[in-house]
């Protein structure tokens, strides 16, 4: 049993959104055969439990509704020892976990939009991706409607023909719309943290930082080249030691306002938790997981803090 959700239409004044940056929801695949017996009795237990909040109205949702529904969410935490820690939690698991505490969260969410910080090369994108489709929620990427603003031009032409402080405006004008609407999960830029202004606009939403060592993100970004990243750009030499040089300095301006996001998703302990080593080898499925969870922990927290006791 699912709960029937129609993702809603995307409006956003006479801006044009390039379809392979919205992400559509599609029907999720049958559960794998390989699943024990009582794990299959539980998930289901818990996709109905969940499927039955998300029918109902976010006004009319009790206090004990939503502890039911937050409580019961499937959790890789909770996944059996041997499926996590020998590292047979395959793709096939990570997608009904992820298909589960999705259904749990989203109608706790209020319709409110997600707005994914951190730095360049961290993944915004492909997990914003990935988390839309689960929430029935769409996707943007906050450069790609700065880029459409200045017609077109790449991010890396606007730093070089306008300059970063231009670029910086037209950043804020893009996340001051998007803060005017529902259900979309945000990429922001890598330097969107440094505007308290920036920070009001995503503080109406739920803001979650990826978190990634810097080793992996200067591998990552070294490997691809740095022509699109202004910031990265440099000559000739190593190019893994000058991108993560000049990756360390970024972060020593920025890592305090990242860690202003309502929730943190660290890669290193998802790699932790799944006995895995080198946290380039966990999949995108594994770390929205985990930011749902994060956003879960968030939520509770938030309604802690408004008298509801869970």
């Amino acid at each position: 049993m699912e709960a029937a959700t129609v993702a809603p239409r995307l409006q956003i004044s006479t801006w044009m959104v390039d379809s392979d940056r919205v992400a559509r929801r599609r029907r999720p695949k049958s559960t794998s055969a390989a699943f024990s017996r009582r794990l299959k009795d539980q998930n289901m237990t818990q996709v109905l439990v969940a499927a039955a909040a998300a029918h109902l109205p976010t006004s009319k949702v009790s206090n004990r509704q939503l502890h039911v529904a937050l409580e019961v969410s499937c959790s890789y935490n909770n996944f059996p020892t041997s499926t996590v820690e020998s590292g047979n939690f395959h793709t096939s698991d990570q997608s009904l976990v992820l298909k589960n505490k999705a259904l749990a969260i989203e109608p706790y969410l209020n319709r409110r939009c997600i707005y994914l910080v951190g730095m360049m090369g961290s993944g915004k994108t492909t997990v914003g991706k990935i988390m839309a489709q689960s929430l029935s929620y769409s996707f943007i990427d906050s450069d790609s409607l700065v880029e459409h603003e200045v017609g077109g031009t790449s991010v890396a032409e606007i730093f070089k023909l306008y300059g970063e402080g231009f670029f910086r405006d037209k950043e804020t004008e893009a996340l001051r719309k998007l803060s005017l609407m529902n259900r979309l999960v945000v990429s922001t830029g890598g330097g969107a943290v440094v505007r308290p202004v920036n920070w009001k606009c995503m503080n109406k939403g739920i803001s979650v930082w990826l978190d990634v060592p810097l080793e992996a993100l200067a591998q990552r970004i070294a490997a691809v080249g740095t022509g699109s990243r202004p910031l990265l750009h440099h000559g000739s030499g190593d190019a893994y030691r000058k991108t993560y040089m000049r990756l360390t300095s970024l972060f020593e301006e920025r890592g305090d306002s990242y860690a202003n996001a309502n929730a943190r998703v660290s890669l290193e302990n998802i790699a932790a938790k799944l006995g895995c080593r080198d946290v380039s080898n966990l999949t995108p499925t594994a770390i929205v997981i985990e930011a749902l969870e994060q956003i879960e922990g968030y939520l509770k927290e938030e309604h802690r803090h408004a008298h509801i006791t869970f």
